[in-house]
């Protein structure tokens, strides 16, 4: 589990390639240019580590581009101290991410095999989740709500009421609505029935599902 100056050069050239695509938040930036993402990949793929794309996981699932999670994070608007609940823990980067830049990270995965190693990988690089939990994300975590914000890194076909309902007044929701290809959509919530939604473009990720029982 080394971390080199190579790897931390490729990983400024990648902060580079996503600051040339539009993103602007420092932190955000900041974040990526910390998490060495080449440790959250088979040790045979650390060639495709810092190249700026999706790449496959164990699970059938996949690491998402770092433009997504960079995306992702930015319209979240992440202060550090923010409660943030993450839908699709998968190998852990938007995670690391988020806990670079301060946040109180609750995660929820569906799928076993990714959480139980996520469990065990995420604390040895030093980054510890307030709580990971294997589950159903579609009911998000209303023992821990409300929160600051919720993101949920995999393709919804609908917007489950109950990760609106677990939003604080003034919480941000950020989640990718669609089958084939997903709309990146945003949630304000306003007030106690009132949200804001704005839609930000398409993207493809690997589908939610529900847990398997």
């Amino acid at each position: 589990m080394k971390d080199t100056h190579k790897h931390k050069g490729l990983r400024n050239q990648l902060v580079t390639t996503v600051k040339n695509k539009g993103i602007v938040d420092e932190n955000v930036l900041k974040a990526i240019a910390n998490v060495p993402r080449h440790l959250f990949m088979d040790s045979g793929f650390v060639d495709f580590a810092y190249k700026d794309k999706a790449f496959p996981i164990a699970a059938d699932q996949t690491i998402s581009q770092p433009y997504t999670v960079a995306f992702q994070t930015e319209v979240l608007e992440v202060k550090s101290g923010d409660k943030i609940l993450e839908i699709g823990t998968g190998s852990g980067y938007q995670t690391a991410v988020l806990i670079e830049m301060g946040a109180k990270v609750y995660s929820i995965e569906r799928q076993k095999e990714l959480f139980k190693k996520t469990n065990l990988f995420l604390p040895k690089l030093g980054y510890k989740p307030k709580r990971l939990i294997f589950g159903d994300g579609y009911k998000g975590l209303p023992t821990e709500a409300p929160f600051d914000g919720i993101i949920v890194t995999a393709g919804a076909p609908f917007v489950p009421k109950a990760l609106l309902a677990q939003l604080k007044i003034g919480g941000r929701l950020v989640i990718p609505v669609g089958d084939d290809t997903q709309v990146m959509t945003l949630f304000i919530r306003t007030g106690v029935k009132k949200f804001e939604k704005h839609e930000l473009g398409d993207f493809k990720f690997v589908p939610m599902l529900k847990k398997k029982n």
